[in-house]
């Protein structure tokens, strides 16, 4: 399944299930495939995804610490992290702020 997400200022973004799933979790829009961001709930959201994308880098960075203080290689790092998965959810929903534009998806 996808996640396709929509709006009046922004071309429409289309994420996988798990990725979709999880950015709409951190949200708190995770109660379904089918929902709408309003305006006034953006700013919020917004803040919720930098921090859950600080979080993820806090906490690789202080496991690479722990393990080398241990004597150990530190962990990889995602792949792809959460930072780069929400950079274009998070421009969509900057843009939908400034318009002051809802955003909508499973629609």
């Amino acid at each position: 399944m996808l996640y396709k997400f929509k709006s009046k200022t922004t071309a429409d973004l289309i994420m996988l299930e798990a990725n979709g799933r999880r950015i709409l979790e951190i949200i708190g829009k995770a109660d379904g495939s089918k929902g709408i961001l309003l305006s006034a709930e953006m700013p919020a959201a917004i803040a919720a995804l930098q921090s859950a994308v600080n979080s993820e880098e806090q906490a690789h960075k202080l496991a690479a610490e722990e393990a080398l203080h241990k004597g150990e290689a530190p962990p990889k790092a995602p792949e792809v992290s959460l930072r780069q998965r929400a950079a274009p959810f998070l421009e969509m929903l900057q843009r939908c702020e400034k318009a002051q534009q809802e955003m909508v998806w499973g629609v």
